[in-house]
């Protein structure tokens, strides 16, 4: 819901007839205006409807020869007073609006920027005129200017002596709008224009700015959170697993006591006592205790329910992961050596498929463990 009302707010439309509303940060509103040559003032070359509130609409009359007439209906920005004013229309890239035109006709857009260094306020000769043309005739044609590509004819630098390569501009001191007649204008002829629906369209992107900082934050906290219950997770299994091994840990105490059976506790005892013995196999148990292999396999499967090679693996992994807990300053290979590994990518492999995680890994989360809630303790032998 949030994300669609900064999309949304994000777009950016304003009106700007007379009666429309406010349009520009400083909501100046706008007002009827025309513009002709000296010549023409008393000619009644243009005549602008302000009864129309929603159109800019005018009646034009050019003579038939003569030079080309500088003739426009303007829409003048002014302050809440009726005062000439400045509108900041930066935030808009392009204005539209339906262009009718009895008989066709052919028009120039200007939008006269105030320049600080150059312009005399009042005198239109001196703000820079960021001009494009379109076409309009009687059925009405929906006209959009890109106010981005608009330019500044090399006249009007000539005029006032300024250096061509200075194109840029700025629509941030707007003081008006001009729709005015080209050389292409219909002339000898009386011709009627009318404006409508003169809107500015422009995109804020601080909206989209705010929503991508709450997207990234919010996936940051997901991150985190994440993260940490993984880390919950992945602890309350290796506790989970630490409690079910520490009864192997007893068991291999009690095989070192007193057996009635004793050729299992032969065979239990000598395991529980060799079996970080790097050498240690099931030829070796057998060798050393009298006894044969079936044997041997018979006595683990039927007190631990393992079969040699996993019962063996099952004390020397439990074995490092006491000393890892237990043991910080000790590595990782000298653990493993220490439990009967003579190779440590092969500890390491065996490690993670116990306890998931790598022996490392299972030393930072176990340290985690122990400031969070204290070590595990096994239980004292009996």
């Amino acid at each position: 819901m949030l994300a669609a009302i900064l999309v949304e707010r994000s777009y950016l439309s304003a009106s700007i007839l007379p009666g429309s509303g406010h349009a520009g940060r400083d909501a100046v509103r706008w007002r009827r205006g025309f513009t002709t040559a000296p010549w023409a003032w008393n000619a009644g070359v243009i005549r602008v409807d302000d009864a129309a509130s929603d159109l800019l609409r005018f009646d034009l009359n050019l003579p038939a020869t003569g030079a080309d007439p500088s003739v426009s209906a303007d829409l003048l920005a002014v302050d809440d007073k009726d005062k000439p004013a400045l509108a900041d229309l930066s935030t808009y890239s392009t204005v539209s609006f339906v262009a009718r035109c009895a008989p066709a006709n052919s028009m120039v857009f200007i939008v006269s920027i105030y320049d600080e260094h150059m312009s005399k306020p009042g005198n239109f000769l001196t703000y820079p005129p960021a001009l494009t043309y379109f076409s309009c005739n009687e059925a009405g044609v929906p006209v959009s200017l890109d106010l981005t590509r608009l330019t500044v004819p090399e006249w009007w630098f000539e005029t006032l002596h300024r250096d061509l390569s200075h194109q840029d501009f700025k629509l941030d001191r707007v003081a008006r709008l001009v729709f005015g007649v080209t050389s292409q204008s219909p002339r000898g002829v009386p011709s009627h224009v009318e404006i409508g629906k003169l809107t500015l369209r422009g995109r804020d992107y601080r909206y989209l700015a705010w929503l991508a900082g709450i997207v990234a934050a919010g996936w940051i906290a997901f991150g985190i959170w994440f993260f940490r219950a993984h880390a919950r997770a992945t602890i309350a299994g290796l506790d989970a697993q630490l409690k079910k091994d520490l009864p192997l840990v007893a068991y291999r105490q009690l095989t070192l006591e007193p057996y009635r059976d004793k050729e299992k506790a032969s065979v239990l005892r000598f395991i529980a006592t060799n079996y970080t013995n790097p050498e240690l196999d099931l030829e070796a148990v057998v060798a050393a205790t009298g006894t044969n292999r079936t044997k041997v396999n018979d006595v683990l499967k039927s007190e631990l329910g393992m079969t040699f090679t996993s019962y063996l693996n099952k004390l020397r992994l439990t074995e490092a992961a006491r000393l890892l807990t237990e043991q910080s300053g000790t590595a990782v290979a000298e653990i493993a050596y220490s439990v009967g590994y003579a190779n440590v990518s092969y500890f390491n492999k065996l490690f993670k498929e116990e306890y998931g995680c790598t022996p490392k890994a299972f030393r930072t989360l176990a340290t985690q463990q122990e400031q969070g809630a204290g070590p595990v303790q096994e239980p004292a032998a009996p």
